[in-house]
């Protein structure tokens, strides 16, 4: 406690700070964003060496070495690539001068201690990432049971009485039909774009 108390004093503590949208441009990390693919910052967090970066489509951090060093290492997290799991949030106790969020991004754990006075902000974004992890995890178990289901319908046609002559017909069919019905399927339960998450929580 005492180390952390002689770090603040001394400014030398990576405390985030929220920026503001307007700011956006300023950061590193939006050099990084598509903005030619309708990419969108929602949230952006900034320390002294790093900044975490929250888009429509993915979680950008700019990870840097340490406060003085100029050098910075990317990295791009798609959330229809890297789920969200084990959102946690921190408050803080009388004498702390952070909070936390904590999440993972497949099996990547993040946590970052952003100044106490901007704790509503960072519900917001706490409210959006929970919500993120829910659905992509019900549009897996969803895809996992569209799958199934197609799965059995070629089982029940590979077991069925059929003569020589319609077997090689049917499976044409099927196998087109099925590919069509994948695609379908796994677009809608396979989502790339949480904008309207973001601007649920967080732009109100």
């Amino acid at each position: 406690m005492l180390k952390k108390f002689a770090s603040d004093a001394l400014g030398l503590s990576d405390i985030g700070k929220i920026i503001e949208p307007k700011d956006y441009d300023k950061t590193d990390a939006d050099d990084y964003v598509r903005h030619e693919d309708d990419e969108k910052i929602y949230f952006l967090i900034k320390t002294k060496a790093d900044e975490y970066c929250f888009t429509n489509l993915a979680f950008i951090h700019v990870d840097g070495e340490n406060a003085v060093s100029s050098k910075r290492t990317l990295r791009r997290y798609p959330y229809f690539q890297y789920q969200i799991s084990n959102v946690l949030l921190e408050t803080a106790g009388r004498v702390d001068l952070d909070i936390e969020i904590k999440f993972s991004l497949g099996n990547q754990d993040f946590s970052i201690d952003v100044d106490k006075n901007q704790l509503e902000q960072l519900n917001d974004l706490y409210k959006a990432l929970v919500y993120i992890s829910e659905a992509t995890q019900e549009n897996k178990i969803m895809l996992k049971m569209s799958e199934q289901s197609l799965d059995k319908a070629v089982n029940v046609l590979q077991n069925s009485r059929t003569n020589d002559a319609n077997l090689a017909d049917q499976f044409k069919q099927i196998t087109e039909y099925g590919f069509s019905w994948l695609h379908s399927n796994h677009e809608k339960f396979h989502q790339k774009d949480f904008g309207d998450v973001f601007e649920k929580y967080i732009n109100q």
